[in-house]
């Protein structure tokens, strides 16, 4: 097994990673507490051609594959979760199922303005009441064959991107008697869509700088060639994008982890007690040796389940591994951070209070930790 970076893999790597430390970390508090999406950034990271590192050259893409973008949306995580957040909603959610499962019509029309960073993308599954049963969906679609349209109604919960969405995937019920086969994706284009609305935009513990919405669609007619792949194919699609998703937030967990990790090392370095640098006390030490094990293994399970996945095998128990894995390990890291800063961890001129509030999505968002336990257990047999 060959555990190094692949020689471009470290290039984009590192070029995102100057760009995070020059552009984003100057602002990263700042955008958290104004609660503000950085359009300027997105249109930064679209003139480095990162808005579609996982999609295919033809439509606009960089060519790149999993282990690509999970270094990309790493290296985001390490400055800002918020920003990682979106980047990953855009390109997990948002544009990759177009890629997997649309027409070449819907790959020009749709794909091409997401990977080439003209617009954002995002998806809508969750809802008001469905939780971690995601398929136990209200929102229907009902095709009216004189107008060769879908008519779209129901109610969607913490949709990232929602409010700056050029284009939102939408799984809602054709055939309410088929269970899981009677759901669909639909193209939904908030902008000229009749019918669409963000109802709400929360204010969250963490995260604020990535948008968090509940949408609505009132009688939206969408025309019959938005919808994407079959009818019934929606809950087979959502099950792929999730494989590939949940390793974009393993990767996300780990940036967090690393930003957290890196905050407390050098603090620790630098912060002297009892005439010492703190790091030469055993119980600091230790716990910075305990931070970087634990983003070593996630980063290694990451990594694992994004190189299986880019060789075209199952990875529905890595993915969940690897997710499982870094979101807890992201959590206790930045935890841990707060305390090696003490009293000036709790304050917002330093970074790890809003890793450790950014962290906590991580364990809920794309499956919770519970979920989690039962996909492995699943793919376990158990």
């Amino acid at each position: 097994m060959d555990f190094e970076v692949p020689g471009e893999h470290r290039m984009i790597r590192d070029t995102v990673r100057e760009f995070c430390e020059e552009e984003i970390a100057p602002i990263a508090q700042e955008i958290e507490d104004e609660h503000r999406f950085p359009e300027e950034v997105f249109e930064s990271l679209a003139d480095l051609d990162m808005m579609g590192v996982p999609v295919s050259e033809e439509y606009g893409g960089l060519g790149g594959d999993q282990l690509m973008y999970a270094l990309v949306t790493e290296e985001l995580g390490r400055v800002s979760g918020g920003i990682g957040l979106s980047y990953a909603a855009h390109t997990s959610l948002g544009a990759k199922p177009i890629d997997l499962f649309g027409t070449d019509e819907q790959k020009e029309r749709w794909l091409r303005p997401l990977a080439e960073g003209e617009g954002l993308g995002a998806w809508a599954l969750t809802e008001p009441g469905s939780g971690s049963d995601a398929s136990d969906m209200d929102t229907t679609a009902e095709y009216d064959a004189d107008a060769d349209e879908y008519v779209l109604n129901g109610t969607k919960q913490f949709i990232t991107n929602a409010n700056v969405a050029d284009s939102i995937l939408v799984k809602a019920v054709t055939d309410p008697e088929a269970g899981y086969d009677g759901i669909s994706t639909f193209i939904v284009d908030p902008d000229a869509d009749d019918g669409f609305e963000v109802t709400t935009v929360w204010d969250k513990m963490g995260l604020n700088s990535s948008p968090t919405c509940e949408i609505a669609f009132d009688d939206v007619r969408i025309p019959a060639d938005r919808l994407l792949g079959e009818e019934g194919d929606g809950w087979t699609q959502t099950m792929k994008t999730l494989d590939g998703g949940r390793i974009s937030i393993a990767a996300l967990s780990v940036g967090l982890a690393q930003g957290a990790y890196e905050a407390a090392k050098g603090y620790a370095g630098e912060r002297e007690q009892f005439g010492k640098p703190i790091s030469k006390f055993d119980a600091v030490r230790d716990k910075v040796v305990h931070m970087h094990r634990q983003i070593e293994r996630a980063r290694l399970l990451t990594h694992r389940a994004a190189s299986k996945y880019d060789a075209g095998e199952s990875v529905t128990r890595e993915s969940a591994l690897a997710k499982l894995d870094a979101s807890e390990a992201a959590r206790e890291v930045a935890e841990e951070a707060v305390q090696t800063l003490g009293g000036y961890g709790y304050t917002t001129d330093f970074a790890p209070q809003r890793f450790y509030r950014d962290a906590k999505l991580m364990e809920i968002g794309e499956g919770t930790s519970e979920i989690q336990h039962v996909v492995i257990g699943r793919e376990l047999g158990l």
